[in-house]
């Protein structure tokens, strides 16, 4: 996986950076919009957010003159869910398994 696990996870876990992915997903925001929409956070408590979420490889940030822009990359947090997924899989798996295996044990029904 190109990103590492652990540290999107970490990032994720907060969820005013949830909700900061949610804001960029489909729009590119400046860092002064993103802190705008949270009047209750600090700016510098948002920039730490971005930075975070950038270092997990979530966001993108790009520069124009002074400002900084930040957008969502889908694929990144798509390798993330493909990744939480296969813990699904394996539980399905395993309730399949034990369903069967009761089964064999009462007998065809």
């Amino acid at each position: 996986m190109a990103i590492s696990v652990e540290a999107a996870i970490r990032a994720i876990a907060e969820p005013r950076r949830r909700d900061i992915l949610r804001l960029v997903w489909g729009d590119e925001l400046r860092a002064g919009a993103i802190a705008d929409r949270f009047p209750e956070v600090s700016r510098p408590a948002i920039s730490q957010h971005l930075r975070v979420l950038k270092d997990a490889g979530l966001l993108i940030e790009r520069r124009e003159g002074t400002r900084r822009l930040y957008r969502a990359r889908p694929e990144r947090i798509a390798e993330l869910r493909t990744y939480l997924e296969g813990f699904w899989d394996d539980r399905l798996e395993a309730l399949r398994d034990a369903a069967e295996l009761g089964r064999t044990r009462r007998g065809p029904s």
